[in-house]
């Protein structure tokens, strides 16, 4: 059995994967036909950090906040935004990026008063 694990996005591309072949490791029987990866299998980078962490926490957002040294408010904000990537959402912006890109000129007060309310 292999320990790599099934990457998320096309390296060529960066669109969706799916499986089309499933082998049993014991008899070789064999499963053809067009499988899509479980959500959690297309988690990348801090996301797939940070499900691994609340796994092995067991969900305890205090013992995460513990391991990663942040607040909770913080930890509660990256988890919801990591369970809205899985429900194939798009995650809200966080307030900070929306500051620094009003701080930047990249948008108006308007603007990021909407973003911070979720219009």
């Amino acid at each position: 059995m292999s320990d790599s694990t099934i990457p998320p996005k096309c390296p060529g591309c960066g669109d969706r994967l799916i499986v089309v072949k499933l082998q049993c490791s014991s008899c070789g029987t064999e499963v053809n036909g067009e499988f899509d990866l479980c959500p959690v299998c297309t988690l990348e980078g801090k996301n797939k950090e940070l499900f691994d962490l609340f796994m092995e926490s067991r969900g305890n957002l205090k013992e995460v906040q513990r391991k990663l040294g942040i607040s909770y408010p913080t930890v509660r904000q990256r988890i919801d935004n990591m369970f809205s990537e899985l429900k194939g959402e798009k995650p809200p912006l966080d307030p900070a990026e929306i500051l620094k890109r009003l701080s930047d000129g990249e948008i108006n007060v308007d603007t990021a008063s909407k973003l911070i309310a979720g219009e």
